[in-house]
């Protein structure tokens, strides 16, 4: 081994056998440049600590600055990035290199959606940047990482919401993104036929205010009623014009009828009638009317025939008279209106006869005016005006 090391040195440094410092030159300055070489080699290679979005890696370079050093990890830069150091910054041997690539979010914010643009890595830093509370609920976890490509987050935060059923009022801290998610988690079950004040799937608003209205669709009603008669009217020629006679009396009948409620939280709300049922039918009222002409009054000549003619003497109190037959029949001195009372002042038969009256005729509608006030002033000589409802006339 000894005999070929010293024979390598002999031909490193001999021309044809002999010591040659023409070759010793040359072969020093190619070993100086390799030597030199090797430690600019050594001198310009670093490792660098390259962290993208929180993945970290270790990049062996030759860059000397932090854009060198990330465009030869190929990641691509963008204004919207955020680099530390800054891309122009020189890099060491061990330096640490952050990059929090720009990414478009589309978030939804309790209902709303926006774009927020971000260089947040994760969830977590993005809900920081958006300054809502730490307790909103969230979609996705909070370790997620925001893809450069595009992600979605939903968070609703905390809101109060009143919640009004079954006759009690309850107040909760929620962050469920609907009305029917708040219900559940409030251990409020719904039937298919109950109504709430919003819809299932409307957004929760701070401060909202949910009632449950208890919708009962199982009961009936019964109800009767009562069914009015008809009337039937027949004429008839036995019977007088303007007189009527009932031959059958009319009776109602009854109807029973059934409906369908509607019960809102135990109150009647509607009702649709399911059926009708006759349980009683009426009876039809019949009247006779009657078409056969009246007898036409007795002729005057009759009349007269009826007067006796005895002269009357000359009218006293006329005048007092006049006032009282206007109130007794309205000045009519011969009405006869079938009621018992006769003439201008309305004598019975038995005051007119007591008082002489049937000297003139047998009832004073038969007997003139003058007759009638002479037997008119001998009931008053006797009684005075007391037997005549309207005696007070005479003082008008």
């Amino acid at each position: 081994m000894v005999q070929k090391i010293r024979a390598i040195v002999i031909k490193f440094f001999t021309s044809d056998g002999k010591f040659s410092f023409v070759k010793v030159a040359a072969q020093m300055v190619v070993l100086s440049a390799l030597v030199l070489g090797l430690v600019a080699f050594v001198g310009n290679n670093k490792t660098v600590t390259l962290n993208v979005d929180g993945k970290v890696s270790s990049v062996q370079t030759f860059g000397g600055t932090v854009a060198q050093v990330v465009r030869g990890a190929q990641v691509e830069l963008h204004a919207a990035d955020r680099v530390s150091p800054s891309p122009e910054a020189h890099v060491e041997n061990g330096s640490v290199i952050n990059v929090n690539l720009a990414k478009a979010v589309k978030v939804s914010l309790d209902g709303a959606e926006k774009t927020v643009s971000t260089t947040a890595p994760d969830v977590a830093g993005l809900v920081t940047q958006l300054g809502v509370a730490s307790a909103s609920e969230l979609s996705v976890p909070k370790s997620a990482h925001l893809s450069v490509d595009g992600s979605f987050v939903a968070i609703s935060t905390p809101k109060t919401v009143s919640i009004l059923a079954d006759g009690k009022a309850a107040k909760t801290t929620t962050t469920a993104t609907n009305v029917g998610e708040v219900l559940k988690d409030a251990g409020v079950r719904l039937a298919a036929a109950d109504r709430t004040s919003q819809p299932a799937n409307a957004h929760v608003v701070n401060n909202m205010v949910i009632k449950v209205s208890r919708v009962d669709t199982s009961k009936t009603a019964t109800v009767t009623e009562e069914v009015a008669f008809k009337t039937l009217t027949v004429e008839s020629a036995d019977v007088l014009k303007g007189e009527e006679e009932v031959t059958q009396e009319g009776v109602p009948g009854t109807v029973t009828k059934k409906f369908k409620l509607v019960l809102v939280d135990g109150r009647e709300a509607s009702r649709t009638l399911v059926s009708t049922t006759a349980t009683l039918e009426p009876v039809t009222e019949k009247i006779t009317v009657g078409t056969k002409e009246k007898p036409k009054p007795a002729a005057a000549a009759k009349t007269e025939a009826a007067n006796s003619g005895a002269a009357a003497p000359a009218m006293m109190n006329e005048a007092m008279w006049d006032k009282i037959a206007q109130c007794e029949s309205t000045g009519n001195w011969s009405i006869n209106n079938g009621n018992g009372y006769y003439g201008g002042l309305q004598f019975d038969i038995q005051t007119w006869i007591g008082a002489g009256g049937g000297a003139y005729a047998p009832n004073a509608s038969q007997a003139s005016k003058a007759q009638q006030i002479d037997v008119a002033n001998r009931v008053y000589a006797e009684r005075g005006l007391s037997p005549w409802g309207c005696g007070w006339a005479a003082g008008s």
